[in-house]
C-alpha cells in the first residue's frame, strides 16, 4: 500500500517556490515558514482522513500559505459604507463622528496633549476639564462628568448615591439594553437594591409613596428608549417624580437615554427627551449617551448637582470607567459644535442625516441610480420607503426615506449583498422582501464614488 504522504514536498522546497519567494518582501521569514507548516499540516490531515488534498505541488502549497497570510493581515475592523438608512446602526458603530471630532481624536492619538496638565499653571489638572463646560452648556446643569458608556454611568451613579440602599423604579421601566444586559442586573452590580413599583403598564404616584421608607436612597426614571407600552397605560411624569423626591428629601435620577441635545420634533422626530429637560424640571442627576443622538463618541455623560457629581468622581471605580484621550478629544470637539445649534445640525452627521429634506435625498438617489443603470446587467429603480433612527432611539418613529432598488442579472439579492459586505470598501445595504436596497440617507456625498465603485465591482458576474 502506497504512502499517501510521500507526495508532500518538504517545507524548504515550498519556501523556494515562486509564490513564497515573491512574498518574502511582505512577510518575515518566521511568519512565512509557519504558514507553510500550517498548510502542510492541513494537507496531511486531509490525506489521513482519506480526502482529496487537491494540488499538492510546492507552488500550489506556497500560494495557499501566502493567501493565508494575506487574509490574516487584513484588519478585522474595517471601514464600512452604511447604505442601510439606519442612522444609529449599533453593529456598524452607531454615530459617525463630525469631521472636527474625528480630526481631534486623530491628533490626540498621534501625539501628546495636555490630558492631565493645566498649561496655565503647569500643575496637574483633571482629564475631564475639557468636556465639563460642554456638558453643562447643553444641559444647563451646575456640574458634569463623563465615563465610558451610559451603562457605566448608571452603575457609578447608583453606587455613589445609593450603595447598600434602595432605589425606587417603575416596573414599566425595567428595560433590557443591548447585549442582553438588564436594568435590574446593572443596578445589582452597583450595590444598590432595586425596589420595583407599579406594573408593566400602570404606575401611579401612590406606588412610589408606598415604597419610600427609611432605606430609600433615590427615585429613578429610566427612559425606555427601545420599546413602548401602548393602550391602557399610565406613568408617573418626571415633574411628579421630582415633586415626590423633594417631599421626601430624596434625589431623583433621570436616565434620559439617547442624548438628544437639539429638539428634532420640528423635523418630524418627536418622542425623545431633551437632555436639558430633566435638569430644567429639577432632576438631581441626568444621564445620557454620547454616541447616539448627541452624535459623538461612545461615552456616558452625567450632569446635575455639584455635590453629587463630586461624590461620583471621588468613587474609586471612576478610574476604571474613565475615558481615554482620543474619546475625550472627540467628545470635546462634538460638544463645541453645539455652541451654534445650526452648525451642529449641519456638521454632526447624525443630525444632518436625520434632518436632510426628502427632496434633497430624492435628487441624490435619482442621480446615483442613473449612474448605476449605465452598468451592464444592472437595474436601479428609485422609490419611497421608511427607515428608523436605530440604536435604541425613537424606536417607533418611521423616517420617510428614498431608496434605490438595485438588481443584478444572474445574482440573487443575498449573493449581491454578500459580495458587497466582503468587498473593499465593505458595503452594507438593506435586503428587504427579496430586494437589495441602497439608502443614501446614511451615505455621505464624499462616499458616493466609493459606493459606486463597490457596486460596480460586485455586479460583475464572476467567471
Amino acid at each position: 500500500m502506497s504512502n499517501p504522504f510521500r507526495g508532500l514536498p518538504a517545507v524548504a522546497r515550498v519556501l523556494e517556490a515562486p509564490a513564497a519567494a515573491a512574498a518574502r518582501d511582505r512577510y518575515p521569514p518566521a511568519a512565512l515558514t509557519a504558514a507553510v507548516r500550517d498548510v502542510l499540516e492541513a494537507a496531511r490531515d486531509q490525506l489521513a482522513a482519506g480526502a482529496e488534498g487537491g494540488d499538492l505541488g510546492a507552488e500550489s502549497l506556497a500560494a495557499r500559505a501566502v493567501a493565508r497570510l494575506d487574509s490574516e493581515s487584513v484588519p478585522r475592523l474595517r471601514t464600512v459604507i452604511n447604505a442601510t438608512g439606519v442612522v444609529l446602526h449599533t453593529n456598524l458603530g452607531r454615530a459617525p463622528l463630525a469631521e472636527d471630532a474625528a480630526r481631534a481624536a486623530y491628533d490626540a492619538g498621534r501625539g501628546y496633549l495636555n490630558l492631565e496638565l493645566d498649561l496655565n499653571t503647569g500643575k496637574r489638572g483633571s482629564r475631564l476639564a475639557a468636556v465639563r463646560d460642554g456638558i453643562r452648556t447643553i444641559t444647563g446643569a451646575e456640574a458634569a462628568t463623563a465615563v465610558n458608556n451610559c451603562a457605566a454611568a448608571t452603575v457609578i451613579v447608583l453606587r455613589a448615591v445609593a450603595a447598600g440602599r434602595e432605589v425606587v423604579v417603575s416596573r414599566g421601566q425595567l428595560v433590557e439594553i443591548g447585549g442582553g444586559f438588564r436594568i435590574p442586573e446593572i443596578m445589582g452590580v452597583s450595590g444598590a437594591t432595586l425596589r420595583e413599583v407599579g406594573t408593566t403598564n400602570i404606575t401611579r404616584p401612590a406606588d412610589y409613596e408606598r415604597a419610600v421608607g427609611s432605606n430609600t436612597a433615590a427615585l429613578m426614571r429610566v427612559h425606555t428608549s427601545n420599546y413602548r407600552v401602548r393602550g391602557f397605560t399610565k406613568a408617573v411624569g418626571l415633574d411628579e417624580l421630582i415633586a415626590l423626591g423633594k417631599k421626601h428629601g430624596l434625589p431623583v435620577i433621570d436616565d434620559a437615554g439617547s442624548g438628544q441635545a437639539l429638539d428634532l420634533a420640528p423635523f418630524g422626530l418627536p418622542g425623545e427627551p431633551l437632555v436639558s429637560a430633566g435638569i430644567a424640571a429639577g432632576a438631581d442627576l441626568v444621564l445620557f449617551s454620547g454616541d447616539k443622538l448627541l452624535g459623538g463618541p461612545q461615552a456616558g455623560l452625567i450632569a446635575g448637582r455639584a455635590d453629587l457629581i463630586a461624590r461620583i468622581e471621588a468613587d474609586p471605580l471612576m478610574r476604571a470607567l474613565r475615558l481615554d484621550k482620543m474619546t475625550l478629544a472627540a467628545l470635546e470637539a462634538t460638544l463645541r459644535l453645539y455652541r451654534d445649534p445650526e452648525r451642529a445640525r449641519r456638521e454632526v452627521p447624525v443630525l444632518r442625516m436625520l434632518t436632510t429634506p426628502l427632496a434633497d435625498l430624492r435628487a441624490r438617489a435619482e442621480a446615483f441610480a442613473a449612474r448605476l443603470r449605465a452598468l451592464p446587467g444592472v437595474t436601479a429603480d428609485v422609490g419611497d420607503d421608511v427607515a428608523y433612527v436605530g440604536g435604541g432611539s425613537l424606536p417607533d418613529v418611521a423616517v420617510p426615506t428614498v431608496v434605490i432598488v438595485v438588481g443584478v442579472a444572474g445574482l440573487s439579492e443575498a449573493e449581491f449583498a454578500a459580495r458587497l459586505r466582503t468587498g473593499t470598501p465593505a458595503v452594507v445595504g438593506r435586503v428587504q422582501s427579496g430586494r437589495f436596497l441602497v439608502d443614501l440617507r446614511t451615505v455621505s456625498e464624499r462616499q458616493e464614488d466609493e459606493l459606486f465603485s463597490a457596486l460596480r465591482t460586485a455586479s460583475t458576474t464572476l467567471a
